[in-house]
């Protein structure tokens, strides 16, 4: 069994690591974005997405949760008629892929 300093010291290496991830994936994705190749801009997209979740897991927080926290945030931008709501209606369809993903 590992001592507990260990697994702290190893948490907090993970979570550096973590937080350098998510930046080189933003990093990674404006290059993509210079590039114009939808291929590298999923692949960024995703690890950006892929390392938020689980930097929030490795702080506490649930994957379950953080779904909640971004459904209320689009729920709320959807509510104050956000810009981007106004004028795509993409919270509103980002909303309704939740909830057929949630359902199937």
């Amino acid at each position: 069994m590992a001592k507990p300093e260990l697994d702290i010291a190893r948490n907090v290496r993970t979570i550096e690591w973590l937080k350098a991830e998510l930046v080189g994936g933003v990093s990674a994705l404006f290059k993509a974005l210079l590039k114009n190749s939808e291929d590298a801009i999923l692949d960024a997209l995703a690890n950006v997405v892929v390392a938020c979740y689980l930097l929030g897991k490795r702080l506490g927080i649930p994957f379950s949760r953080l779904d909640v926290k971004i459904e209320n945030k689009v729920s709320a931008n959807i509510t104050k008629s956000h810009e981007i709501e106004q004028w795509y209606g993409d919270f509103s369809s980002f909303r309704r892929y939740l909830e057929e993903r949630a359902g199937s």
